[in-house]
């Protein structure tokens, strides 16, 4: 007993330390406390941290989601060298691919392992069986996030430095990762329970079971789609028990993070602030739009006809334009003396992501959308991985599904039926091109959810973009496989980050992670 309560001590104290850290900048922190009490705290707002932290930070200049992930797919990219430099030009910049691991380990993983410490060790919490499945799910997310862009990680041993003093985490192989993503997905989406406690304070899903097993099936059916070039027959065995689960089919079950004053948007931020001159939607990306007559164009850019200078661009500037027929998508590998082709004049005048719709301080962060899981489920059926269906129906509900969530990042970006109609009349699904349709359709429905954009494209191969033709290149051809881990980890955790960089074949961002294989 003398043990059970000192670890209740401890995980309470670890939990309140690590809800000190970022409860204010979340509020939650309005609590009644007794001080004379031992530090407690509901482990529910725990969870609501770490699920507002899984938005994507963009640090100062744009962090790994905007410099690397949405460069490297050729939707966003900045012609600015030095901050900003990175997947834009191909080179190393480990200030801005360490963004995303240095606010997921402390601030989703670290939550999350709290969580379950509190949940193990106290036994007043043996009736919160659906807080222990969301809160596995929710980590399964983030560590799939984190693989997908670094390959190797700390995995198992992750999260645990307050809790066992472990500050030198060993990095787990990615196949091992995936084997154990794929067990716990599969354990809580099953394990919740309508008839549990419900969790209402759940800022996610408001504690809504049936809304939380969408969830974790449809990051099931992510996970097994993304062992389709390593290990197929793995492939079809989990998303074929993802889809019986039954995965997010509607945009009311979105995962969706929505951002307020007090948690904004971290691309909003950024776009919005000192590098909103700085970032432009890229050639590729429009030219696909403009030669399909995709209404999302009209819903996502906006351009400063004739703009000299970031003087020229913001919200409400009469030069701006969202005519789907005047956007110019910045040539991939200009730079800010290079960018004048295509009659803009100065770079400046190039399209952008239209910060007064879409790209907010306070515009939702979609994780898992009913468009995505549409779209997979077409390649599934495409593959004959599962039985059920028309893969031509799972795919224009994709479509549609996406052109339909528009709307919710603001009315001005809202898709009319009609439009959406007669799309898909005018690009009508062809079974032979279905691998290729299928996902670049994904890459246009994960568009602003870039790691997820990312791990598609080197997965699937699709959309067929053309490698960056910058000079002065970091890597040796083709495209950017994975990020570098940060400075920091190479100097406290120096010897079990070499182990993982000898076993994955080098730390070079054209290393593949494993379920890759570069191909």
């Amino acid at each position: 007993m003398k043990h059970i309560a000192k670890t209740i001590k401890r995980t309470a104290m670890v939990a309140a330390l690590l809800f000190a850290a970022t409860a204010c900048e979340h509020n939650f922190d309005e609590m009644n406390t007794n001080t004379t009490a031992l530090p407690t705290i509901d482990p529910v707002l725990l969870l609501n941290g770490a699920t507002l932290n899984a938005s994507y930070t963009s640090g100062a200049s744009g962090g790994s989601g905007l410099i690397y992930d949405a460069s490297i797919v050729q939707q966003i990219v900045s012609p600015v060298l030095g901050l900003t430099s990175g997947g834009n030009f191909n080179k190393e910049n480990r200030g801005a691919s360490a963004t995303l691991w240095q606010n997921y380990y402390p601030n989703v993983i670290r939550n999350t392992k709290a969580i379950l410490e509190i949940l193990d060790q106290d036994p007043t919490n043996t009736s919160r069986d659906n807080l222990r499945q969301m809160t596995r799910i929710l980590q399964a997310y983030a560590f799939m996030v984190l693989t997908d862009e670094y390959g190797d990680i700390p995995y198992t041993q992750a999260g645990l430095g307050f809790i066992d003093q472990n500050f030198f985490p060993e990095y787990t192989p990615q196949p091992t990762i995936y084997t154990d993503l794929i067990k716990e997905l599969t354990e809580a989406s099953a394990a919740l329970n309508v008839s549990g406690r419900i969790e209402t304070s759940d800022v996610l899903y408001k504690g809504d079971v049936a809304k939380w097993k969408k969830f974790g099936y449809s990051l099931l059916l992510r996970a097994g789609m993304r062992l389709s070039k390593v290990d197929r027959a793995r492939a079809q065995t989990v998303a074929a028990a993802a889809f019986a689960g039954g995965v997010i089919l509607t945009n009311a079950d979105n995962a969706v993070i929505r951002h307020d004053a007090s948690n904004t948007n971290g691309f909003g931020n950024t776009l919005n602030s000192t590098e909103a001159a700085n970032y432009y939607l890229a050639a590729p990306f429009v030219d696909y739009l403009q030669d399909t007559n995709d209404p999302r164009l009209k819903a996502i850019a906006v351009r400063y006809v004739g703009a000299a200078s970031g003087a020229d661009q913001g919200v409400g500037k009469p030069s701006a334009t969202t005519d789907p027929a005047q956007q110019v998508g910045m040539p991939i590998g200009a730079s800010t003396t290079s960018a004048v082709v295509g009659g803009v004049g100065k770079y400046f005048a190039y399209s952008q992501v239209d910060r007064g719709r879409i790209a907010t301080q306070l515009s939702p962060l979609f994780l898992v959308t009913a468009a995505q899981c549409q779209l997979l489920l077409a390649e599934a059926r495409h593959e004959n991985w599962i039985t059920t269906g028309d893969e031509a129906t799972y795919y224009n509900a994709g479509v549609r599904l996406h052109m339909e969530q528009m709307a919710s990042y603001s009315a001005a970006s809202a898709i009319a039926a009609t439009d959406i109609d007669n799309y898909l009349l005018a690009n009508p699904y062809v079974p032979a091109d279905g691998l290729e349709m299928i996902n670049t359709q994904y890459w246009i429905a994960s568009f602003l959810n870039t790691p997820e954009a990312y791990a598609n494209f080197r997965r699937s191969g699709f959309p067929a973009l053309d490698p960056n033709p910058a000079t002065g290149q970091d890597i040796s051809s083709g495209f950017i496989r994975r990020l570098q881990y940060p400075t920091s980890e190479v100097s406290v955790n120096a010897t079990n980050l070499e182990l993982a960089v000898t076993r994955m074949g080098g730390e070079r961002m054209d290393t593949p992670v494993w379920w890759d294989g570069g191909k």
